[in-house]
């Protein structure tokens, strides 16, 4: 089968990593692949040129771009295109508006979050007419389907659940060498514990209540690191953040990393503090890895973490419930691992990258679950 992915940029971050990973299992498959970039390729293109997959960018500017849409429809037909799946809206207009003619046999849009900015409405409403030359919606958790349903935005009977899946085989579950290492590359002693989280700086995270709420747990338990994993545009204000709630030396921004998985697995606890979240790949992660995780009640972390059995769930924006529950589990070793270790079962079959291909795959033929 020839299928087409379009996205705006393969820059470091959930739904690209989700549409890599996607991508490479579709091509062992036996599948013929492509990319499409709406604008540049992005830092994390070279994974799939390495694999042999075609990754191209259009080069679209601000506005209507007619040579970008020029070249995204050479492409398509170049490829000789059979599936068109794109990735959220911007991205599938402009790819439903390139393809216009060519014949493509399914065309199916993934929605990656909640669509939690109530400032685009021509995006929405853009991204409305083009559903009428669209075959499927799925989106990533049932929260969204319904968010997207209810406010008119995607039909019901196009809309449909798939949830984000990762090559769980390749995650390590924690262990005390790989603790060890992280302390010390921290510079920690053998008793610290750490606290860890991953995502972009920005509000959505909010990674300021997360410092706030640290600064809580460090009250009672104050041999605590808290690793902040990622960069974005809120790192200079987190930085004071930090420094205003005393605790310089115990938050540490690591930057963006390439090595995640590795970071996780020295984790002691896996810690989410968003006020907005999709379908979070970031707590796929963390339950890949066996961490005991407390995350906020949005979005579709309910769908990830069932709270008591693969984790626990707290009120978003209440950093006094975050700090306790943190400390509950940094406090109860025995129920934290085994909260971990539920966790990793959970996501070795209903999180990982193969049954994500098999719904997509389904998706692609017509099928409904």
């Amino acid at each position: 089968m020839n299928i087409t992915h379009v996205v705006e940029n393969l820059n470091r971050g959930g739904l690209e990593r989700m549409v890599i990973e996607l991508v490479k299992l579709q091509q062992r498959q036996g599948h013929q692949c492509q990319v499409l970039c709406l604008f540049k390729s992005g830092s994390m293109a070279d994974e799939l040129k390495e694999i042999g997959v075609a990754v191209s960018a259009c080069g679209k500017r601000s506005g209507l771009d007619i040579r970008a849409l020029a070249r995204l429809r050479r492409r398509l037909r170049s490829h000789a295109t059979e599936v068109l799946h794109t990735h959220n809206a911007v991205a599938h207009y402009q790819a439903v508006l390139a393809s216009w003619g060519l014949g493509i046999r399914r065309v199916v849009n993934t929605r990656h979050g909640m669509g939690a900015n109530r400032r685009s409405g021509r995006r929405e409403w853009l991204y409305r007419r083009a559903l009428a030359r669209t075959d499927a919606v799925a989106t990533v958790c049932e929260a969204a389907r319904q968010d997207a349903v209810r406010r008119g935005i995607v039909p019901l009977s196009k809309a449909q659940v798939i949830p984000n899946g990762i090559p769980v085989a390749a995650f390590q579950i924690v262990s005390r060498d790989r603790h060890e290492q992280l302390q010390r590359m921290l510079g920690l002693s053998a008793e610290t514990r750490l606290v860890g989280t991953v995502g972009r700086l920005n509000w959505a995270k909010d990674q300021a209540g997360l410092i706030r709420a640290f600064g809580m747990v460090c009250n009672q338990l104050p041999n605590t690191v808290l690793v902040l994993i990622g960069d974005g545009e809120l790192r200079a204000e987190l930085e004071q953040c930090a420094i205003e709630q005393g605790l310089v030396g115990q938050v540490r921004f690591l930057g963006d990393r390439s090595d995640v998985h590795e970071l996780l697995s020295g984790l002691d606890l896996f810690a989410l503090s968003s006020l907005s979240e999709g379908y979070s790949m970031a707590l796929l992660e963390a339950c890949a890895t066996a961490l005991p995780i407390v995350a906020t009640a949005v979005g579709g972390n309910g769908e990830i973490v069932r709270d008591g059995i693969t984790g626990c769930l707290v009120p978003a924006s209440e950093p006094r419930a975050l700090a306790d529950a943190m400390v509950a589990l940094l406090s109860d070793p025995p129920r934290a691992g085994a909260l971990g270790a539920a966790a990793r079962t959970w996501v070795e079959t209903e999180g990982s990258l193969e049954t994500m291909a098999g719904r997509y795959a389904a998706l692609y033929s017509g099928a409904r679950e």
